[in-house]
Order: C-alpha cells, then sequence, then structure tokens
C-alpha cells in the first residue's frame, strides 16, 4: 500500500517536470532516457592481478533521481565466444576480469545497471550498458 502511494507521488511530479521542460525547450529530440539511475561502463584494459596479465572492465554507479537507489550492477567482457561477468549490489563498483589475455584480440563490454526505490526490490529498473570494444 505504501509503496503504491509512493509511487503515485513520485509518478506525477515527474511528469510535470517533464512537461515543464517540453513547454520551455526549443524543437529538438529528446535525450535519451538513461532511467532513474545512471551508470558509467569502462573500456576493457590489461592488468596485472598478482603477475599474471588479465583484462578488465567496471560498472560505476554515478547518480540517481532520488528517492532511487542504484541496487544492482552487472559488468561483462566478451572475447571469441567466451565471456565472463561480475555483479556488485548498492553502490559498489562491479569488476570482471577476463583471463587468459591474448595479445591482439578485441575485447568487448557490456553491463547493465540497475536502479530500485526499495531494497530488495523485485523487479528493479535496469538499463544496458555497452558495447565498448577495445583490440588489446
Amino acid at each position: 500500500m505504501i509503496r503504491a502511494l509512493n509511487l503515485l507521488v513520485v509518478v506525477p511530479s515527474i511528469t510535470a517536470a517533464g512537461v515543464a521542460a517540453a513547454a520551455s525547450a526549443p524543437a529538438q529530440p529528446p535525450p535519451p532516457n538513461p532511467g532513474p539511475c545512471t551508470f558509467t561502463l569502462s573500456a576493457p584494459q590489461v592488468v596485472q592481478v598478482d603477475g599474471v596479465s588479465k583484462v578488465t572492465a567496471t560498472i560505476t554507479p554515478t547518480g540517481c533521481i532520488p528517492p532511487w537507489q542504484p541496487r544492482q550492477s552487472v559488468a561483462c567482457i566478451h572475447v571469441d565466444g567466451q565471456g565472463q561477468c561480475m555483479q556488485s549490489i548498492e553502490k559498489a563498483v562491479a569488476q570482471v576480469y577476463f583471463e587468459p589475455y591474448t595479445p591482439g584480440a578485441t575485447y568487448v563490454a557490456t553491463g547493465r545497471g540497475c536502479g530500485g526505490i526499495y531494497p530488495y526490490e523485485p523487479d528493479p529498473n535496469c538499463a544496458l550498458l555497452g558495447p565498448v570494444s577495445a583490440t588489446l
């Protein structure tokens, strides 16, 4: 009951803000809607971990429209049909490591960032990130 009431309060205020902004803005296509939370996906890069070369990428939560909060991030790296993913929860950075590192291969980083209003939400609002590729 409280959850539904909060959504009834949040949605009209967001809609009203969007209508006000649209009325005062010049005729241009709207920017893509990133969702209530934003996340940054890093490009794949080679790092040394205990003397072993690995490829890594990260997803970092960068902000949310209140009352939204980051709930989950998933970072993935793919190369030649193989992949590895790693997830984090809440505001933690998701970092994935892929090995073995193959010099000259093209690595692709992808992922998703999810936000929600309530902890342990069963259906968070997620944004897909990437792909970002790099030949390393």
